[in-house]
């Protein structure tokens, strides 16, 4: 389903989604995301894997320790572990856990949320 929304909606949408999740209970652990570790948080949940430091820092266009202190601050939170590649010790592999595919579920449980009460705000002017 194509959903077309204008500049001033787009904006909307996204601040209802930020003010949702600075305002939000978080499971034991979590704390705030800054955006890099939210793009990181998706790239690796909504891409097929596998996904590597360096294949992350290309596709964010960051350096690798950049990536890596992410997945530092990440990893501490259990919503994404990491290993060492067994064919190429040199690559460390970001894999999915548990909770961070139940954040993720959440996320986009609340972007599907606040997405229908924009266009149902917008029916009703």
């Amino acid at each position: 389903m194509l959903v077309e929304l204008k500049t001033a909606q787009g904006l909307n949408l996204l601040h209802d989604i930020t003010l949702s999740l600075v305002r939000e209970t978080r499971p034991e652990g979590l704390t705030d995301f800054t955006h890099r570790q939210l793009a990181i948080l998706l790239t690796v949940y909504l891409e097929q894997p596998p996904h590597t430091v360096r294949g992350l820092a290309q596709k964010l266009g960051v350096t690798k320790p950049v990536i890596t202190r992410a997945l530092d601050s990440m990893g501490k939170q259990a919503i994404v572990a990491r290993r060492r590649d067994e064919a190429d010790k040199r690559n460390v592999i970001i894999q999915r856990t548990v909770k961070g595919a139940l954040y993720v579920e959440k996320l986009g449980d609340m972007v599907v949320q606040k997405a229908g009460d924009l266009a149902s705000k917008d029916i009703g002017q």
